[in-house]
């Protein structure tokens, strides 16, 4: 005696078409929906060291020095602190207001690098076009 007459059921099949058909469609919504932004870039001149070339000394420029308490010292003379105001009117004094000298900044290894970054922009905003960081050669070498 069968005791099942029922028929045997076929293996399920899964259909993937339709799920093909949204992963494209969302793929296309994406890339239509995507924004590119460009980010501004800043030029930079690294400097380099050369032993074997000395720059000719020019009369008249600007050295900035930063030492690794955070004193900054315009042309040899120090300032009484290191607020942006008082770096401002120290290069204004020396410059006379001509912003075309090149401007030379050089920091201790151990000075701070926001002293550098102020020394920099205060600078900039002065209008000096011409500022290099000093590369100094190692002794050692």
């Amino acid at each position: 005696m069968k005791l099942s007459d029922k028929p045997r059921s076929a293996d399920p099949e899964v259909n993937l078409t339709s799920l093909i058909d949204v992963v494209l469609l969302l793929l296309v919504f994406f890339m239509v929906s995507t924004t590119f932004v460009k980010e501004s870039e800043i030029s930079v001149r690294l400097p380099e060291a050369d032993s074997a070339a000395r720059p000719e000394p020019v009369d008249n420029r600007i050295d900035i020095m930063i030492t690794e308490q955070g004193t900054f010292l315009i042309n040899g003379r120090e300032l009484m602190n290191n607020r942006p105001e008082t770096i401002r009117k120290g290069i204004q004094e020396v410059s006379g207001g001509d912003s075309s000298l090149p401007l030379t900044i050089s920091a201790d290894a151990s000075a701070r690098h926001q002293d550098v970054v102020t020394a920099m922009d205060v600078a900039g905003r002065l209008g000096f076009e011409k500022i290099s960081i000093a590369a100094v050669n190692d002794p050692q070498e």
